[in-house]
């Protein structure tokens, strides 16, 4: 690796290659490259028996590394970059480390979660006894007040935390890997229309990396296309395009990006076709992540289950959705799949079209609908609309963010 963290690209020229079995990336410094996503470029035909392309990923999982510190505030709110803890003792800037959050029986009765039954069966939301992690780095401390490199997503409410509290602790990860990345091709898999607990062929994973992207991808006829793991971290998907050319007809839809990690930004994508998720949330993901510039002929947005906090959905359309399908689905999903509930909080949806749009509000949280074009299906627990029908400037509140925080134009 270079002083930059870069070992090189490994560049693919025009033409067709054809796989059968999965790549992968595992090293720090790796980019795979096509010469072009179009027609005369680069593309990769997948073929044989399902299987995933391509896996960038690096080894193992956050270990803990010294003493825990309690958070003492009696609440820390969402977006909120700092709070008082017990003691700074063995912590420094620089330090990675996690904000974990107890999940209690009080927080989940609080939040309607312990009544979910489903033929019968008590379903489970999010057992108690576990924790929802944070991951980020302290930027300053300064007596007993630390201050993170970026804000948290979740607010942190004490009295539904239980004895132990919020918490923080020092991590390590030394098998995450970094400067990692894919772009400029094609990738072209069999139609097919199977159930998802079949064999699928699959585009792209990443988990455990930080600084992660893909970029300039065209991809056909993928389920499930790409997902992005827990432990994934600052990852950007720009001009990522999936199309299919069959209607996916299973009970429960494959999803064509599956987010979970925290800074993920997919900028610029779009997926084309019927019976598919466009984009899901998964379970305890921490953001912020953003959605940005996105578009869909059917559906849209909608996570998935188990809350979800700090997703933003910017300047972006959904065409020929449904009430059933909604462009935008921030909601209560009760007992669908195995007790999914409460999917999202502190969401915002930012000058989205959609023909539907349903926007719920969790207990103890808020989800928002601003500048939002569509019609907002009626629902118990009616979360924020504000501008209905006519969109707001600025245009993209992500890019007026970044403008912002670096004091200078962006596109």
């Amino acid at each position: 690796a270079d002083a930059n963290g870069f070992r090189g690209a490994v560049l693919l020229a025009a033409g067709v290659f054809e796989t059968a079995g999965t790549l992968s990336i595992a090293s720090s410094g790796v980019v795979l490259r096509g010469s072009g996503a179009g027609p005369k470029g680069t593309t990769i035909r997948m073929t044989g028996a399902p299987h995933r392309l391509l896996d960038i990923r690096g080894t193992g999982t956050w270990k803990e590394a010294g003493q825990p510190a309690k958070i003492t505030d009696a609440y820390v709110p969402s977006g909120a970059d700092s709070f008082e803890v017990k003691s700074t003792a063995g912590f420094a800037p620089g330090d990675k480390i996690l904000i974990r959050r107890p999940v209690t029986e009080a927080w989940v009765h609080f939040m309607g979660m312990d009544t979910l039954v489903r033929d019968g069966k008590q379903q489970t939301w999010i057992k108690p006894g576990t924790s929802i992690r944070t991951d980020r780095v302290i930027k300053t401390i300064s007596k007993n007040r630390i201050t993170l490199d970026v804000p948290l997503s979740d607010a942190l409410d004490a009295s539904m935390l239980g004895t132990e509290g919020a918490t923080i602790v020092k991590y390590d990860f030394p098998g995450r890997i970094s400067q990692v990345g894919i772009e400029s091709l094609r990738v072209i898999a069999p139609a097919d229309d199977k159930p998802i607990t079949e064999g699928q062929f699959t585009m792209l994973r990443m988990d455990a990396v930080s600084d992660a992207w893909a970029r300039d991808i065209s991809i056909e006829e993928t389920q499930n296309g790409v997902t992005i793991g827990a432990s994934a971290r600052r990852v950007t998907l720009y001009n990522v395009r999936i199309r299919h050319s069959i209607t996916h007809t299973g009970a429960a839809a494959p999803a064509d990006f599956g987010i979970s990690g925290t800074q993920i930004l997919l900028s610029l994508c779009w997926v084309s076709g019927k019976g598919t998720w466009p984009v899901v949330t998964q379970a305890m993901v921490t953001g912020p992540n953003v959605v940005l510039g996105f578009f869909a002929d059917e559906a849209g947005v909608s996570p998935h289950q188990r809350w979800a906090t700090g997703l933003l959905v910017d300047a972006s359309e959904f065409r020929n959705n449904t009430a059933r399908r909604p462009g935008i689905a921030f909601s209560n999903r009760k007992t669908a799949g195995s007790g999914h509930g409460w999917d999202i909080g502190w969401g915002v949806a930012w000058n989205v079209q959609s023909n539907f749009l349903l926007i719920q509000q969790p207990p103890g949280a808020l989800n928002w609908c601003i500048g939002c074009v569509g019609e907002v299906v009626e629902a118990l627990d009616a979360g924020t609309i504000d501008s209905a029908g006519r969109q707001v400037l600025p245009r993209s509140l992500y890019l007026q963010q970044l403008k912002d925080r670096l004091g200078k134009s962006v596109e």
